[in-house]
């Protein structure tokens, strides 16, 4: 389990570290002006779709079934044909209303605006057709417990989008942003040849290739309860990303530069959440899968204490230090060229509001593998819905009063729903015996102790500017 842990964190660290690369080189070049937010709506957009459909939903719903499926490689084929092909024509349906789509993420824009922004949306979604045929490969690459070249292929789009900006340089914000977009598609395009190549190598392509010819003779994988799992799991899995979706629109309607205030503040806290919530998550499923299907589940809710004791150290050490350094880590990586000292002042505070849901959201992905190995997508669908609707109701109360982070504060919130929502359907008891050790103790006093010495030196520094 570590060493798969740990090579996901490696992989997702890389892709990070130039994932910030490229935002200090966004900021440099956009700051938070319109095309900054225009670029991160037509952004936004595919990912969205990405996260519902492909990450969250098709992975959670794809795992347990093929586990099950004697017909591996039909069945393989038979959904990449199938979803490949909504997911072209759900490309071809936004191309064709791109404004109407472009009006309902950023309702608060001028029709100016939305002129301005509708050629970059049509560019930005078709790398969605791209990371879905990532997301099947890789989910048939990690069933055989190899995880490396998913988690280090999303540093390809991040190279692609750098490179953009260096060929943008000098020029225009507009000129930048466009080659942003299409440095998008590109990076995606690169991330599927990167899965094609691990498939060669570990004689996988074969199975699929021969799976593809079945299919098109007519033959069928007995793949019961995918397609009304997956519907539970679009809903099941769309609570943050819908989240986000609410944030956006609502920050639309705010002052120039919410959007952005939320999307750079949103990348810092994704970090620790990828870093370690996602990549642990990642890497224990397939054997959480397996132990369910063996009928197992004492073996399944040894993987979750020993797992559960690690990310809850991990997440409440990033916690206190980006709430307490929020103002210093946005200044480091982003105060320059456009972006001003105002611009970090009013994304630190974001980001303190969204540091407020990391431990929830990261144990939320933990316990959820639960339900999902369990093939209980629909209660995680039931628990999504009411989270969704707690977002909304806050985004709504909080956003007159406090702005961005009013946004952001509200999705921490129903962070906090998800997750106590699904300890309950987990079983309060299980639930007990699993937090209640030496471990955690331990770490809940080094938190307190970390966060008092953060608090005296961010003052002693202060005092000595």
């Amino acid at each position: 389990m570590l060493r798969h842990f740990f090579t996901n964190s490696i992989g997702i660290l890389c892709s990070r570290v130039l994932g910030f690369i490229r935002d200090l080189m966004t900021a440099n070049a956009l700051g938070a002006s319109i095309w900054s937010d225009i670029f991160f709506v037509a952004f936004k957009l595919p990912n969205l779709f990405r996260r519902l459909f492909g990450e969250g939903a098709f992975s959670q719903a794809f795992m347990p079934n093929l586990v099950k499926v004697s017909q591996k490689g039909l069945f393989c084929a038979e959904i990449l044909i199938k979803l490949s092909l909504a997911m072209l024509g759900l490309s071809l349906i936004v191309m064709l209303f791109a404004p109407l789509v472009t009006k309902a993420l950023a309702f608060g824009f001028s029709p100016e605006t939305i002129a301005l922004a509708v050629p970059l949306v049509r560019i930005n979604f078709w790398y969605l057709l791209a990371i879905f045929i990532v997301t099947l490969l890789s989910a048939l690459l990690q069933y055989k417990n190899h995880f490396a070249t998913t988690a280090f292929s999303t540093a390809l789009l991040n190279i692609s989008m750098i490179t953009a900006l260096l060929l943008a340089l000098n020029l225009d914000q507009k000129s930048a942003a466009m080659y942003l977009s299409w440095g998008v598609v590109a990076g995606g395009m690169l991330q599927v040849l990167s899965h094609i190549i691990a498939l060669k190598r570990l004689n996988l392509l074969r199975l699929l290739t021969l799976g593809i010819a079945k299919f098109a003779k007519g033959k069928r994988a007995k793949a019961k309860g995918f397609w009304q799992n997956f519907g539970h799991g679009i809903i099941g899995s769309s609570a943050n990303q819908l989240s986000d979706f609410i944030s956006t629109f609502i920050a639309s309607f705010l002052a120039t530069g919410a959007i952005s205030y939320l999307y750079y503040a949103n990348r810092i806290f994704q970090l620790p959440l990828a870093l370690f919530a996602i990549a642990l998550s990642t890497a224990i499923f397939p054997k959480i899968a397996k132990a369910i299907k063996s009928k197992n589940d004492t073996n399944a809710i040894n993987l979750l204490k020993k797992s559960f004791s690690l990310l809850f150290f991990l997440l409440l050490f990033s916690t206190i230090g980006g709430f307490v350094l929020a103002n210093e880590i946005i200044w480091l990586l982003f105060q320059r060229g456009e972006f001003n000292t105002n611009n970090t002042i009013e994304s630190a505070k974001v980001l303190q509001m969204y540091m407020l849901g990391l431990l929830p959201f990261g144990l939320y992905k933990l316990f959820s593998l639960w339900l999902y190995a369990k093939m209980q997508q629909k209660i995680a669908a039931k628990i999504a819905i009411y989270s969704l609707f707690i977002n909304t109701a806050l985004c709504l109360l909080l956003f007159k009063p406090l702005g961005a982070s009013g946004l952001a504060l509200a999705g921490s919130i129903s962070g906090l729903f998800l997750l106590g929502y699904a300890i309950f359907v987990f079983g309060i008891r299980q639930f007990l015996d699993i937090i209640f050790n030496r471990i955690n103790l331990i770490t809940i006093i080094l938190a307190v102790i970390f966060g008092y010495l953060l608090i005296e030196l961010r003052g002693i520094i202060y005092a000595n500017l």
